[in-house]
Order: C-alpha cells, then structure tokens, then sequence
C-alpha cells in the first residue's frame, strides 16, 4: 500500500539524504543530466525548510510516495512542457533499489495522473520522456496505457554510448476510457 503526499517539514533530513548524487537510481533518471552537489543539495532543503517553517509550500509540483509506515520511497513530479496548450509532463522516481520491481511505481503514477487530471481540469494530455536504455520506465509508459509519440535518436550520451529519447503521452480522454 502506497500513498502520495505533500513533503514536509520533519522529511527533509531523509529527503536530502536520497537526493544526494551517490544513489542508484541516478544511473536510470536521468543520468545525462549533471547532478546537484551536496552543497547544492544542503543549500536547497534550507530553503525548503524556511519555506515550510513560515508555512509555504514551494514545491506543488511534487508528492512524496510513502507507504502505510510513512517512510518515503520516492516521489512524482510534474512540469510543464507547454503552459499554452496545457500540457505537462510527469516524472517518477523510486530512491531505494529494494522498492523496484514490486509495481509501486505502477501505481504511484496511476494516482498521480489521476490526481493532476482531477485537480486541473484545464490538462488534456500527460507526458513522460524517458531515454531508450531505461526499460523499466519504457515498460511502465507503455503498462499506464501511454502511446509512444516521439523518439529522437542519439540524443542521450550516458557513458560514452549515444541513447535514443524516446517520449509517450496520454490524452485525457484515453486516460479515462482505458
């Protein structure tokens, strides 16, 4: 049993501690992209904690996936691809290795389509990009009913090798026809 939520105030010294480089996870999310420094990482949960101790919440674009212990296994994001036509694209990441491969991921997404689709009712499509060496996020696109809409090849350099991006998308209406 998995739950999305806000993050908080007493998650931060957790939420930093996955958020640091060393993780394997990086090596799947994302890895052409340059990783925040510890000091980067440290930087930006004082900011989280100042805004949560005077009671912002800076981060709507995100949940936290917990589970019935509250322990965070990873989290959803979403942003936007185009604001003008009301599009979006979602992310997931699950932070310890012992959760993968156990459908959390399956249905972290779920919820979470679900709830971006019921809050802005203005959304009419989803979208995730992943590149073509991260299977599992192929396979889990493909699972949540996505149409492959775009590959663009050779566009990802992860050790040396070239990679393919490859993006899927769902529309609202399939979304809740499936």
């Amino acid at each position: 049993m998995i739950k999305l939520r806000n993050l908080n105030l007493n998650d931060l010294e957790i939420y930093k501690y996955w958020k640091l480089p060393f993780h394997k996870y990086h090596s799947l999310n994302g890895p052409y992209f340059k990783k925040d420094s510890k000091e980067t990482i440290e930087k930006q949960i004082e900011v989280l904690k100042s805004d949560f101790t005077s009671g912002k919440n800076t981060l709507e674009n995100k949940n936290i996936i917990s589970n019935k212990q509250n322990d965070i296994i990873g989290e959803v994001s979403w942003y936007w691809k185009s604001q003008e036509t009301n599009w979006m694209e979602i992310g997931i990441v699950i932070f310890d290795e012992k959760f993968w491969n156990k459908g959390i991921g399956y249905l972290a997404l779920k919820l979470w389509i679900e709830k971006i689709f019921n809050e802005k009712k203005d959304i009419i499509r989803l979208g995730i990009t992943t590149w073509s060496g991260n299977y599992g996020m192929i396979k889990l696109a493909k699972k949540l009913g996505m149409k492959k809409e775009a590959e663009y090849r050779k566009a990802r350099i992860i050790d040396g090798t070239y990679y393919d991006s490859i993006s899927y998308g769902i529309l609202k209406e399939e979304w809740y026809n499936n």
